[in-house]
């Protein structure tokens, strides 16, 4: 396994570049992480007239629902794929590829700065929060999401604890952060305040993942998600068996009726730049 970060940079954009994988994602799992973007855009403040920067805008949700409030938007992503999806569907907003570990904007040029869901596809997300403060306008705010702990994200946490219990989690990834390494709140509020903001904040925002059958976590994770996507492919025929069965378990447990709401709640760190 290769733990340099340009390893892991060059994993996570060459995963976000495949056309099936964008494609999942949009379908499969935006329908999750777009239910915490108001309380995102509260955090930062966003309202009519703030000029903000959507960081790893995918296909453009938060823009959007920025915009939708009277932002003026710019929305960056390391990924093509997605800013030519973003670019389709959000015509009226300005879409660049970029990086957020070298965002290409004067200093103190934003009022806010949000981040759905992104920190953890980078390989450097300390460095991400000092450009997102040094963009931002003194005042100016930041809000980031990101899962909650896996015992209450259940899509997620179920994932990878069935891979640990009947699988293997090593299959050749590069190492990367945790996808839950903001999911405490201690530690949102350490990196926050590291990067030089101020007045942190931590909140839950409940989302739920409604699933027709027993096997949705399965497959539509094994579609919509570079990381977890393929620990889940490049499993053992058996494994995956095993794997299948034990995520079917869980995802019974939250049968309601004709379907399966799976918890998946995120956490909302927001600061101000003093």
């Amino acid at each position: 396994m290769n733990s340099s970060p340009e390893a892991f940079a060059d994993f996570e954009r060459a995963g976000w570049e495949d056309a099936g994988i964008v494609a999942g994602y949009d379908e499969y799992l935006s329908v999750v992480t777009t239910q915490s973007i108001p309380a995102l855009l509260d955090g930062a403040g966003v309202r009519a007239g703030s000029r903000v920067l959507d960081v790893a805008t995918g296909g453009g949700y938060a823009a959007q629902a920025a915009y939708r409030r009277g932002a003026d938007v710019v929305g960056i992503d390391f990924s093509e794929a997605q800013i030519r999806l973003a670019r389709k569907r959000h015509p009226e907003i300005r879409f660049e590829q970029a990086d957020a570990q070298s965002l290409p904007f004067a200093p103190c040029s934003f009022d806010a700065l949000i981040c759905a869901f992104g920190l953890c596809h980078l390989p450097d997300p300390d460095r991400a929060l000092r450009e997102a403060y040094r963009i931002l306008k003194p005042g100016g705010r930041i809000a980031f999401s990101v899962w909650d702990i896996p015992e209450r994200a259940i899509g997620v946490g179920a994932v990878y604890d069935a891979i640990r219990t009947h699988g293997s989690m090593d299959v050749g990834l590069p190492a990367g952060p945790s996808f839950f390494a903001f999911s405490d709140v201690g530690q949102s509020i350490k990196v926050l305040q590291a990067a030089g903001f101020a007045s942190p904040t931590v909140r839950q925002a409940p989302q739920v993942w409604q699933l027709d059958d027993a096997d949705g976590i399965f497959d539509r994770i094994a579609k919509s998600s570079v990381r977890a996507g393929i620990a889940l492919r490049s499993q053992s025929p058996s494994a995956i068996v095993a794997i299948r069965a034990a995520l079917r378990k869980k995802a019974s447990e939250y049968k309601r009726g004709a379907h399966f709401e799976i918890p998946m709640p995120a956490i909302v760190a927001a600061a101000i730049k003093p």
